[in-house]
């Protein structure tokens, strides 16, 4: 859904991406608003409040909006990245915890919504209350409680446990394996190699798993020990493809769901895009590569779109970003009087 918008559904969008990452609330919005024709954020709104979709800690540990029927799927599945996860940050700390009987209370104190502060606050004089919360975010299938916030999300963020949040939770879901989380991985994301797919999930070693897969696999590109993978009917078009400049937010799916990720970002802007505290900017693309940083201020009602372009761009592109940013600032910032957008 980057070379035009298409007409489809919120949750369709959500399953074709598997998942969005959602460290902040807004960012699956504007994701979405560049990818979907006639968006409107009431329509993601919609769909979080009706629990069609939820934000959850999900791929690396992180937070993301999943639909609900994925979430139901695929979570137990991801179990083994967050455990990873978990096991690379405690590390020595972990000698030192019960995980099993912190899984055990935190998901009887998550049967009523609670913050993070308070499940801390509850520990009384524990040993490790930062450890017991960390362990209980990655062990509990947890989802933040939404409400009706401008994005979907309150400030300070409530979590309940899944079942207890999904009415349907007892409904048997038809169990899935790490096989199947490839298969949708290289859906939304192919080609791509095992280490792809390892760094978007979190999970270490599927180089088994992509082996198991073989014959049901295409070959797209081999060079050395890479090899490039991808679903034998997914679309791959041709080099020469007109690619639209598109503007995409924090932690977007493109510029995280691969460990080489020279492929749309040059070694030279990494650390433009990357930033300290594991933040990630919101950038835009130009022929299909990141060709630049931005953000929205908004003043005395006035709304701003800052474009940070790494190098020169031509007045066609210029005039492209300006016409497609206009409208981002006005779908970021809807009450806001006036609007512009500026280059540097």
């Amino acid at each position: 859904m980057l070379l035009g918008r298409e007409k489809i559904t919120v949750t369709r969008a959500i399953e074709r991406l598997f998942g969005m990452q959602a460290q902040l609330a807004r960012p699956p919005y504007v994701g979405l608003f560049s990818r979907i024709e006639g968006f409107g954020a009431e329509d993601l709104r919609t769909a979080v409040q009706d629990r069609t979709v939820v934000r959850a800690t999900l791929m690396r540990g992180t937070l993301h909006v999943m639909t609900a029927k994925d979430y139901a799927l695929f979570r137990p599945v991801l179990q083994v990245a967050l455990d990873h996860g978990l096991k690379s940050v405690l590390r020595e700390r972990m000698k030192t915890i019960d995980v099993a009987s912190i899984a055990a209370s935190a998901r009887a104190f998550f049967e009523t919504p609670h913050t993070f502060d308070e499940l801390r606050n509850s520990l009384g004089k524990k040993a490790d209350p930062r450890a017991h919360a960390f362990a209980a975010r990655l062990c509990v299938p947890l989802v933040q409680v939404a409400d009706d916030s401008p994005w979907g999300y309150p400030t300070v963020a409530r979590f309940i446990a899944a079942d207890a949040w999904f009415e349907n939770a007892k409904k048997k879901t038809a169990a899935v394996d790490l096989r199947e989380l490839v298969r949708r991985y290289l859906a939304a994301f192919g080609p791509a190699s095992v280490t792809d797919a390892q760094a978007w999930s979190g999970i270490p070693a599927l180089g088994p798993t992509f082996d198991a897969l073989r014959d049901e696999l295409t070959l797209v590109h081999h060079e050395g020990k890479r090899e490039l993978w991808d679903l034998p009917g997914s679309p791959r078009p041709d080099d020469d493809t007109p690619a639209p400049p598109i503007f995409l937010p924090e932690f977007d799916n493109l510029v995280l769901a691969y460990a080489d990720r020279t492929r749309f970002v040059a070694k030279a802007h990494r650390k433009a895009i990357y930033l300290p505290g594991l933040r990630v900017a919101p950038t835009f693309l130009v022929d299909g590569a990141v060709a630049g940083v931005w953000k929205v201020t908004c003043v005395k009602s006035k709304a701003t779109l800052q474009i940070d372009a790494f190098d020169s761009l031509s007045v066609k592109v210029r005039r492209a970003l300006a016409d497609e940013g206009s409208l981002l600032a006005r779908f970021i910032e809807p009450d806001a009087a006036s609007f512009d957008v500026r280059f540097s």
